[in-house]
Formats: structure tokens, sequence, C-alpha cells
């Protein structure tokens, strides 16, 4: 398996992935963007935060990225994450790889606190993020409508560095040093 940063190239890859959870309450969007709206979301995230891919066979397999959790000045040192593998390669780990990989490039652009958010239920999902040192920290009810029926969200909150006093403004990805960050994948390699 290989973790690379995605590329605007690669959304048709991760549309296939996308699309396999359409017909589910895993995302509440209704319909599957274009390739040409999927790209232009990874090119809006990827400025300012990490968006991998894992290829395996030269295939990609799954993505996870990470986004802005909200949006005023004060909440700059947060980041929600999400991930989406295809429905062969879920229970391998690979989630794990991609959430801790997603946190250790986060944590040097300065982000202290990572969430997930979840429908529920969603056995694998809250395992992964339970599994991973998540703790749930609420669940808003009956917040999303799809396939006919009201379902819940649960949040999942977990602490990536201190929080000491004055901390540095969020760095954007593209500001990282890009041989640190090379090399960073290159370990997930071994």
């Amino acid at each position: 398996m290989h973790i690379r940063f995605a590329e605007e190239g690669d959304a048709r890859a991760l549309l296939d992935i996308y699309g396999q959870y359409m017909d589910t309450s895993i995302t509440f969007e209704y319909r599957l963007p274009t390739e040409e709206e999927f790209a232009a979301r990874i090119r809006e995230i990827s400025r300012e935060y990490p968006y991998l891919v894992c290829e395996d066979g030269g295939g990609i397999v799954g993505y996870a990225y990470a986004h802005r959790q909200m949006e005023r000045a004060a909440y700059q040192w947060n980041a929600e994450l999400s991930i989406y593998l295809d429905r062969g390669y879920t229970a391998r780990g690979l989630g794990k790889k991609l959430y801790g990989l997603l946190m250790e490039i986060l944590r040097m652009q300065g982000v202290r606190t990572v969430y997930g958010i979840v429908t529920v239920p969603n056995e694998k999902s809250e395992g992964l993020h339970l599994s991973m040192g998540f703790r749930r920290v609420g669940t808003c009810r009956s917040t999303g409508y799809k396939s006919g029926a009201w379902h819940d969200v649960a949040w999942f909150e977990k602490p990536i560095a201190p929080y000491e006093d004055g901390p540095a403004p969020f760095l954007p990805i593209r500001e990282l040093p890009a041989a640190e960050l090379a090399e960073l994948l290159r370990r997930q390699q071994a």
C-alpha cells in the first residue's frame, strides 16, 4: 500500500469510492458530485489541509482529509477529519493508518484538537474513533434526513497537541517544509 497526497486528477477514483456510500446515511449528500465538483473540493481543501489517498496495486482504495472545523478565528486550532474506504478494504487497519498520518500532519500545522462526525449507528466508524483515543462528546438527535428517515450524528473529539497559552497561528499545509512531508509519507510506506 502506498499513501500520497491527493491530486485533482484523482477525482474520478475517489468518486467511485464515495459513490459506494451515496445510498446510505454515512454521507448526507443526496447526489453524487460531478467529477469537476469533486476535483474542486480536492483543490480547495488541499490549499490548507492534508488530503490523502491510499493506493494498492496502482488503484486508489481509500482517502482521508481534514478541513476547518468551524469558521471563526478562535477555532483555527481545530480540524474535522473525514475518511472513505472502498468497501473491500475496510477492517484492515487502513483507516487507522490514514487517520494517524492526518493527525501527524495536523500537529505540524498547529492543530490541537481533531473531530470526527459520525452518523449513528455506524459500528465501524464509531469503533475507529474510539480505538484511536477519541471520546464521544455528544449526539445531535435527528439532525439529518436521508433515505426516508431522520438520523442522529455523534461528535468524537481527540486532543493531539498541548494547549499552551499564545499558540502560533494555524499553518497551511503549503507552508510546511516539503521535505518533512515527503519523509513522513515515506515512513508510512515502511
